[in-house]
């Protein structure tokens, strides 16, 4: 029984009684997804560190996100035939060689084009993939393809998945963050909202009071700030209590709540990049690009279990003999000096590294009139992937001797995804999250892990 402020005799209405009932049944079946012994109601936090199914060959993973899909046969797909047959009709089009030359890199000797020189110093540490591709070869459903699973539906994203089944090392951090991208790429869907990726609008010479607005308060201490949240979680657990039940919304605000007022050191001091030495802001460069990827090595650093950089820029229909080589040139020392002090730090083995964009290029002439550049190509596409026990000094896959499509250990988005989870430790088929009656992963009914790739 229960006063329910209708009925004078105080017994439940069948109505109410049903309701009550499946609402009870509903908590009980969130309790297990958020730690919490139902009969207790004691509550662990979401981001507390969990097992996964089996030893993790890597702790962390940094996504370099290369929007605007880069050209393979320009970057890391080398092909001879290509460029004899430059000029030539091909499918109705125009062939074109790259204007660039590759160079064997590495005791590998892995063909790199000449436009990743720095980067291909790193090639006894890359695993090349030169098998991707993908479903539809629009830039926008392509990336959310590439970051969440589905070309369509709303997913999580890849991030999401990492936090949701492996929770995070440092409880005053979010699990996943992103530097600069585009939402649905750091999407949590239908799973809690604190699992989707913290975004910062990261700039090198940003005041960390404007990087990260209202971490501190101008009216109010530290200490009692940390006396208010107390209490507006003590008033909140006694409200969750009365409602007999778990409310999913309110856990997650206060959960955001109590993260952004624990950020207040720890995060100003992960961004603050002046308090590097001298010979590691050298390595990494004066520049946007630069500051990110140091940024990134600090998060990993403390902790961080996902890290989303927005690296875009590829979409060179027009001129690509002078558009790539300036995108690149952004890049280039960037990402060679993450390599580089994520070795020496000992970091590289336990962190996943991947580049890679949403799909390819054509390898006829594309862009209609003026300097040729290439066109969509869902067939065929390269990414690259370094550290986190991935085998280094390899070429995975082949295109056709034009690189037009993927012909050999085609490796889908699926495949990846896979892949990755099984580096992190997941078996992708039984890493689930149910949602409206039905049982969502990332991988959704396919995708097979690349076994060949994995030390």
């Amino acid at each position: 029984m229960k006063d329910c402020g209708k009925h004078p005799n105080n017994f439940l209405s069948r109505r109410e009684f049903l309701t009550d009932f499946g609402a009870g049944f509903g908590a009980v079946s969130l309790a297990s997804l958020f730690g919490i012994n139902p009969y207790t109601a004691e509550a662990v936090s979401p981001f507390t560190p969990k097992e996964p199914h089996f030893p993790m060959k890597a702790k962390s993973v940094i996504q370099l996100f290369a929007g605007g899909a880069p050209s393979h046969v320009d970057t890391f797909d080398y092909k001879p035939e290509l460029q004899k047959q430059t000029d030539k009709k091909h499918d109705g089009g125009i062939l074109l060689g790259s204007p660039f030359k590759f160079n064997k890199y590495g005791k590998s000797g892995l063909d790199i084009s000449e436009v990743w020189n720095q980067l291909g110093q790193h090639a006894d540490d890359m695993c090349i993939i030169n098998s991707m591709f993908t479903d539809i070869p629009d830039h926008q459903i392509a990336s959310k393809f590439m970051n969440t699973g589905s070309p369509q539906l709303n997913k999580p994203s890849l991030g999401s998945w990492m936090v949701y089944g492996l929770g995070t090392v440092n409880q005053n951090m979010p699990g996943f963050i992103s530097l600069n991208s585009n939402p649905e790429w750091r999407q949590a869907a239908f799973m809690p909202g604190l699992f989707q990726g913290c975004n910062i609008s990261y700039k090198k010479n940003i005041r960390l009071d404007e990087l990260l607005p209202n971490l501190t308060s101008a009216f109010s201490t530290s200490e009692r700030q940390k006396h208010q949240i107390d209490l507006a979680r003590d008033l909140n657990s006694l409200h969750m209590a009365e409602r007999a039940g778990y409310d999913l919304q309110l856990e997650s605000r206060i959960k955001s709540f109590e993260t952004a007022f624990k950020m207040q050191t720890e995060a100003t001091d992960a961004f603050d990049i002046s308090k590097e030495p001298a010979n590691i802001k050298e390595l990494y460069g004066d520049t946007e690009d630069g500051a990110k990827m140091l940024v990134a090595r600090r998060l990993i650093e403390r902790g961080v279990r996902f890290v989303q950089i927005n690296v875009g820029g590829y979409d060179h229909h027009n001129d690509i003999a002078t558009a790539m080589p300036r995108t690149t040139l952004k890049y280039d020392k960037a990402f060679s000096a993450l390599l580089t002090d994520l070795k020496q730090k000992g970091l590289l083995e336990s962190t996943l590294v991947i580049w890679g964009g949403e799909f390819g290029r054509t390898v006829v002439q594309g862009g209609g009139s003026g300097s040729p550049g290439r066109d969509h190509n869902g067939r065929a596409f390269s990414i690259w992937m370094a550290g986190g026990n991935v085998k280094g000094g390899i070429r995975y896959g082949e295109t056709d001797e034009l690189g037009a499509r993927s012909v050999k250990d085609k490796v889908h988005i699926h495949d990846l995804h896979a892949t990755i989870l099984h580096l992190m430790g997941f078996d992708h088929t039984k890493l689930t999250y149910n949602y409206n009656g039905r049982e969502f992963r990332l991988t959704d009914v396919y995708g097979n892990v690349i076994k060949d790739i994995v030390s």
